[in-house]
């Protein structure tokens, strides 16, 4: 009822339904119920946003244990990483010696292989070297001529030993030889250079300087070799020897870190001995080496 329909009725109507309102109230058992129920309500709502909270707690934990196993595991793979960069880098500077390394080994077994066909041919050239008989030269005559030539020349012989030495230049060479192939270098070098001690005139003694040179070499000595290169090639003009002497001058002078001498080296061999196999070696050596440094401008006159 509004309070218009009771402003129509006049007031007397409007005591009368106070007093009535006053006089029966609602019941109080109603507000209790619903009192209780709101309570509930209310306990029930509490609850769920406990049971909220628990569960984003869980979620924030576990967000934090991932983000902790993503941190460690990027640690990890960074250092991986870095461990493999170094790795890289290390193998990547170490690729050039290793290169240069196997150069040199080729380089040594090519030679191992011509002096063990040179010694194989010499063993065949003494297998194949006829005997002279004490008969045969017992039977040399007054005239100097043999009982078994009818031109009465003399036979071939090598050249004579030293007095006091008891040797022949191809012994004493192939004594030193022997000691080279043994990789005896001291003994080589002292070898060869008593060959060109006593026989310095004779067929071998080019080949012992040069091998003098190829003991130093193969012992490590570079400087050694180059100085024992040098004189061979400066002794024996024109010698069978000297492409190979050239070619590893150039290459015990890149391995003494002069790099315009090794060229200058190898450039030789290329254009005096091209058909050699020295000329193919320094070929490579020269592409090892890659194009020469351009040569700085002169400087400008004011």
């Amino acid at each position: 009822m509004s309070f218009g329909t009771i402003r129509a009725f006049g007031a007397p109507f409007g005591l009368l339904v106070l007093s009535l309102i006053v006089a029966f109230p609602a019941p109080a058992g109603a507000i209790d119920k619903e009192q209780r129920q709101l309570m509930a309500d209310v306990r029930m709502l509490q609850e769920q946003n406990q049971q909220l909270q628990n569960i984003l707690g869980s979620i924030v934990e576990a967000i934090k244990s991932v983000n902790t196993r993503i941190d460690d595991q990027a640690r990890v793979t960074g250092k991986a990483m870095a461990d493999q960069k170094l790795t890289i880098d290390n193998l990547t500077g170490t690729v050039p010696e290793i290169r240069e390394k196997l150069d040199d080994n080729n380089v040594r077994l090519g030679s191992l292989n011509q002096e063990v066909e040179a010694l194989r041919q010499g063993l065949q050239q003494l297998n194949a070297r006829p005997l002279v008989s004490d008969a045969t030269t017992s039977e040399t005559g007054a005239g100097g001529t043999t009982g078994g030539n009818d031109n009465g020349a003399l036979p071939a012989a090598a050249p004579p030993p030293v007095a006091g030495l008891g040797t022949s230049p191809q012994k004493l060479y192939d004594e030193a030889y022997a000691d080279y192939v043994l990789a005896q270098w001291d003994l080589a070098i002292a070898g060869f250079e008593a060959v060109i001690k006593y026989f310095p005139r004779s067929e071998r003694a080019a080949d012992a300087q040069a091998y003098i040179g190829h003991s130093y070499f193969q012992g490590g000595k570079n400087d050694k070799a180059v100085d024992a290169y040098d004189l061979a090639i400066r002794t024996y003009p024109g010698a069978p020897a000297l492409p190979e002497a050239y070619y590893k001058k150039g290459v015990a002078l890149r391995a003494l870190k002069r790099p315009d001498e090794a060229r200058v080296a190898f450039e030789y061999v290329v254009k005096n001995y091209p058909e050699s196999s020295a000329a193919s070696l320094a070929k490579q050596g020269l592409a090892q080496l890659g194009p020469p440094a351009a040569a700085a401008p002169p400087a400008r006159k004011n």
